[in-house]
């Protein structure tokens, strides 16, 4: 997930945050200010109910922060690098370089962050069953105990992306042995899960509240939204593991030269070729950017004249370039540019492209490969007197 806004580091950990953290924590300060804190100490002048909502919004963050910088820490001892920490509208997202290699490391990752959940649910009610302080902020503290004991049980729901789901996914990896079932099964108990929880959503929309149906649904359409991408990314690094770039890629691309003139490229390789995106390339044939039909669509007959294809060029990001030799799921480690996936450079220069559509194809054909491995070669059968003997296809073999 994109941080819009760098916090540091913790133990080495690059920490931010996403721009929809800002909602949620004008969210929770609003209800603790308006409703959660007035209902529990009424009679409070309301700048004291803001100022302590502010206080305990910044502490329910910090303590989402501290569930996944367990997970984080955890995974690292484990040999799991950590690329980023990253919070926002549902929570955080922990960024890990590789997958876990095995399932006792995998159980380990995904019970240290509601285990330390629990861990502060405890100590916010060690503070407010020991310390005598004024009773606006044992309410606060209370709640975020309460909303610590919270997020540790939903966390621990059984589907992917819960860490719920890592645990269920450890557990079926060590009985089956099956790295690729268990991801399988993770994948649709977390689909169900997200819309188990759609579902009460919106019954508690009808029956009840809206605003607490209407938030229940929304983290209910990203749970199954989320345990299905995961599950088609799964699916994709399966089928494309044992494969390299270059059995992906689409080789010799047509190139747009980033100093040739927008509409000499448009009547000379754009309107000639099948490609819907072009790699640019500089002087010595390196990548100096991407240009698809779509921008070039969008620009207008005079705003073609006398200007030059780098200027239409969006930058290549760094994991979109690739090598031949690569391991093909490398194609899957970054978010794909519109539909090109990677520029593939050999010696400096281009000498492929992979887009969406190769991917999809190779996809098409592990399943292809898989299924044609799996199935027994078909037996044959004795035909009538006097006729060939034809496989089970119906194919005459004389």
């Amino acid at each position: 997930m994109r941080q819009n806004l760098r916090l540091g580091h913790v133990a080495g950990i690059a920490v931010g945050a996403h721009w929809s953290t800002v909602v949620i924590a004008v969210l929770i300060g609003g209800a603790l200010a308006t409703a959660v804190l007035p209902q529990a100490v009424p009679g409070q002048a309301q700048e004291r109910y803001w100022l302590v909502s502010a206080g305990a919004a910044i502490l329910f963050l910090a303590s989402l922060l501290a569930h996944e910088l367990a997970h984080a820490l955890v995974a690292r001892r484990r040999g799991v690098p950590v690329k980023s920490i990253t919070l926002w509208l549902l929570g955080g997202v922990t960024e890990f370089a590789e997958d876990t290699k095995s399932p006792k490391a995998e159980f380990q990752v995904a019970v240290a962050g509601p285990l330390t959940s629990l861990v502060l649910c405890g100590v916010f009610y060690l503070v407010v069953l020991l310390v005598n302080g004024p009773a606006l902020v044992v309410s606060a503290v209370r709640w975020l105990a309460v909303m610590n004991g919270v997020l540790a049980v939903f966390n621990m729901l059984p589907g992917t992306p819960l860490d719920g789901g890592r645990v269920l996914h450890a557990a079926l990896w060590s009985k089956h042995g099956s790295r690729t079932r268990a991801d399988r099964t993770v994948a649709r108990a977390g689909q169900g899960l997200g819309m188990a929880l759609i579902a009460v959503g919106a019954m508690q929309l009808i029956l009840m509240s809206w605003t607490g149906g209407l938030w229940m649904m929304l983290i209910g359409w990203f749970l199954s939204s989320a345990a299905r991408s995961e599950g088609l990314v799964k699916a994709a690094q399966e089928g494309l593991r044992g494969w390299h770039v270059r059995d992906v890629m689409t080789a010799s691309p047509d190139l747009a030269p980033a100093w040739q003139d927008v509409d000499d490229f448009i009547s000379t390789v754009a309107l000639r070729s099948h490609q819907t995106v072009f790699p640019v390339v500089d002087f010595a044939g390196e990548p100096a950017g991407v240009l698809s039909l779509d921008v070039l669509s969008a620009l207008a007959p005079e705003q073609r004249r006398d200007r030059r294809v780098s200027t239409l060029a969006r930058p290549v990001p760094p994991d979109h370039l690739l090598s031949p030799d690569d391991d093909a799921t490398r194609i899957l480690a970054g978010p794909a540019a519109g539909e090109l996936m990677g520029v593939v450079t050999e010696n400096g220069h281009v000498v492929g492209m992979v887009t969406t559509a190769d991917v999809t194809r190779a996809l098409r054909q592990a399943v292809l490969r898989a299924t044609s491995a799996e199935q027994p070669a078909p037996a044959p059968r004795t035909g009538s007197p006097g006729r060939d003997t034809e496989t089970a296809d119906g194919t005459g073999i004389g």
